[in-house]
């Protein structure tokens, strides 16, 4: 903020002028910028006063001088469309906020290597402590990337990395309570419209619903390829009418299981009477399709917070173990699959 005189601008407020209106030395403002404990509080709450009375904000060039930090974390994101993303940017920024960190964006349209590994040495060239990158595509793979070599990273949802930290939603787990909750309610077999190829959440869906299904001794159906969109579960759902042994099915989300839906209500088919039917991700307006949809919930929030978490003790402490960190899902049950009439 810069204050005028006359209508003429004069400099921004300086630690000096935060000083004198405190009534504090310029060294106690100097600790209360870089957040040192050395401070009590009632003399904290007063250089904070007058910080914002004047305007004044620390130089975080400074104060990455003084105590090798910026305060920053990069992030690393491609399609920011999606209901995933959206919601998992917002759970890195709260987590990261409150942690006292600003976050670093770039949006990577092309999902190629290079592409990706231009965006990682952007980021390792700006004023940030560490990276988390969420690729969404599991043909990536560690030995194609130029990964930074100073800064740590954390991997969100981009499949498996042996020798890297990432986080992820338990995806399979998640597929495993949709299909046993099929199963339980008597269906022979679940057919299954899956996210695109080439997606690692997609992949790890479609593996575990044949997994479980073979487990159970059941007949594993056609795969139903869609792309994510209500368009394509549309598709799926027309294709699904002219199977008349299909009685259950699971889509890889939920957008998808609405464009299904509407494919059946359009024909006259019964849902759940005729089919029951689960969708993934639990959007917020899940529950508000016709029939409200059952379907996987994944906490994104949990898993920002976790990347949040394991980037900044590395930040802070030093290298981790690396590895797959997984939080649980949780199947959410309503009306898409109250009843059948098998």
């Amino acid at each position: 903020m810069t204050s005028t005189l006359g209508g003429r601008p004069t400099r921004p407020a300086s630690m000096l002028d935060v000083a004198r209106l405190a009534g504090v030395s310029q060294q106690t403002v100097s600790r209360v910028a870089n957040d040192s404990d050395a401070v009590k509080p009632a003399t904290r709450e007063r250089v904070l006063a007058a910080m914002d009375e004047l305007g004044y904000r620390p130089n975080s060039a400074a104060r990455a001088l003084k105590s090798g930090r910026f305060l920053s974390i990069g992030v690393l994101m491609r399609n920011l469309k999606s209901f995933g993303s959206s919601r998992m940017l917002e759970a890195i920024n709260f987590e990261a906020a409150r942690r006292g960190y600003s976050i670093d964006l770039i949006s990577v349209n092309d999902p190629s290597t290079g592409e990706i590994t231009q965006a990682l040495t952007r980021l390792d060239h700006e004023a940030v402590d560490g990276i988390i990158m969420r690729l969404d595509r599991q043909d990536f793979r560690e030995h194609a990337i130029d990964f930074p070599t100073r800064i740590p990273t954390v991997i969100v949802e981009g499949g498996a990395y042996d020798d890297r930290v990432s986080v992820d939603a338990d995806q399979r787990q998640g597929t495993r309570l949709a299909v046993q909750h099929l199963l339980d309610l008597g269906h022979p077999t679940v057919w299954h419209v899956s996210g695109p190829e080439g997606y690692s959440s997609a992949a790890a869906r479609e593996a575990e619903w044949r997994s479980a299904l073979t487990d159970a001794g059941r007949d594993v159906p056609e795969v139903l390829r869609g792309d994510w969109s209500p368009e394509s579960g549309y598709r799926a759902g027309m294709r699904l009418l002219e199977e008349s042994q299909a009685t259950a099915v699971y889509c890889a989300n939920d957008q998808m299981a609405l464009g299904l839906l509407r494919a059946f209500h359009e024909a006259g088919r019964a849902v759940p009477g005729d089919l029951s039917v689960v969708g993934f991700d639990d959007t917020q307006e899940s529950e508000y399709f016709w029939p409200p949809l059952t379907t996987v919930r994944q906490d994104f929030a949990g898993v920002g917070a976790s990347a949040v978490a394991l980037l900044l003790e590395q930040i802070e402490s030093g290298p981790i173990a690396p590895g797959l960190r997984l939080t649980p899902t949780q199947l959410i049950v309503r009306k898409s699959t109250d009843a059948w009439n098998g």
